[in-house]
């Protein structure tokens, strides 16, 4: 870690101490006092199971994100058709009160619109929507039509996660240089053969870069599904110590998962770098 870094997290945490010293509001604690918290919550081992609860839902959103909107991106990007059916439809419900459809919609356009330029076409606008929509006015519905179960909570990543994915890998395929397909057709290449050696390829740190963008969305909306459809995990841990006044452990449990979200993302942004060195 370099000498700024250390001077900036100095700093930040500093002013977070004399900040809740002085104080701005009772429900604010001292730094020091968060992380004497955070200590003991790692200590009794409530941290670490709140986490194996949070970890759940969470993994099972992102695979799934990663598995069905990679797949639903590319589908999109190499469909003229698709994508000009679904653009319309995203601008729309991006403007109208639409949110009461969006599991609907999900449900329907799913897996198996593969590389179809059709279903591009169909689909694309249901991830603009997905993008703009508000989490609350959706939670509601999930758990109206899901439950309070593991179900719900799954869906509150998706619906997070996928758009950030799906608009990834398409704008993926997309921006592939159209010289290089004129290259591959001029050596009678196969459509296949285009995909596979020069779309996928060119289009895979785009792809790679919505994984990330992805997961961060999806901690976005593991934290809020726990807060509002039922308390659990890391969710429950921030209400509880909210209802009792145990401000220093609520905030410990805020910065624990912002820290864990940021370790993530950073880890995965060095294999990506890896991966794909930037030029």
């Amino acid at each position: 870690m370099r000498r700024w870094q250390i001077a900036s997290f100095a700093l930040f945490f500093g002013l977070w101490e004399l900040t809740g010293r002085w104080p701005v509001s009772p429900a604010f604690p001292p730094f020091s006092n968060t992380f004497l918290a955070l200590i003991e919550m790692i200590r009794d081992g409530t941290l670490g199971k709140a986490y194996l609860i949070t970890a759940q839902p969470l993994a099972l959103g992102i695979v799934l994100c990663a598995i069905a909107g990679i797949a639903f991106g590319i589908g999109m990007g190499l469909s003229r058709s698709i994508e000009w059916l679904s653009l319309p439809v995203f601008i729309i419900l991006q403007a109208a009160p639409m949110a009461a459809i969006i599991p609907l919609l999900t449900y329907m356009y799913g897996i198996g619109m593969g590389l179809s330029r059709s279903i591009e076409w169909l689909s694309l606008p249901v991830f603009i929507i997905l993008q703009a929509a508000p989490m609350a006015a959706i939670i509601p519905l999930l758990t109206y039509m899901y439950g309070i179960g593991l179900t719900s909570k799954v869906l509150a990543v998706i619906m997070l996660a996928a758009p950030v994915i799906v608009m990834n890998s398409y704008k993926g395929i997309r921006n592939t240089p159209p010289s290089l397909l004129q290259m591959c057709r001029s050596f009678q290449g196969t459509r296949v053969q285009e995909v596979v050696k020069i779309v996928l390829p060119h289009a895979a740190a785009l792809i790679f870069t919505g994984l990330r963008l992805g997961l961060a969305m999806g901690f976005i909306g593991i934290v809020i599904a726990e807060l509002l459809i039922t308390p659990t995990g890391i969710g429950d841990l921030i209400s509880y110590h909210s209802s009792t006044a145990d401000y220093p452990k609520m905030f410990a449990t805020i910065a624990s998962i912002v820290a864990v979200a940021a370790v993530s993302l950073h880890l995965l942004q060095r294999v990506e770098f890896r991966l794909f060195p930037r030029d």
